[in-house]
């Protein structure tokens, strides 16, 4: 499943992105595009017990897999 939240201004998109976890099933994998790194989502993430791997992309945004 992919989720691009370009352009959104915050929350907006760690509120997509919590709202589209509560779908994930095991094994699935959230890709997340945003334009800025999440740095309020990892604490939320982790909590949840989620692990995450973030690669910058060219354009200055963020590609963010999540996972359990």
């Amino acid at each position: 499943m992919i989720l691009d939240n370009r352009g959104l201004e915050p929350p907006q998109p760690m509120m997509r992105t919590l709202a589209a976890l509560e779908n994930l099933k095991k094994n699935e994998i959230l890709t997340i595009m945003n334009d800025r790194r999440p740095m309020f989502l990892y604490e939320q993430l982790e909590e949840l017990g989620y692990k995450q791997r973030t690669e910058p992309q060219e354009d200055g945004s963020f590609k963010i897999e999540i996972f359990k």
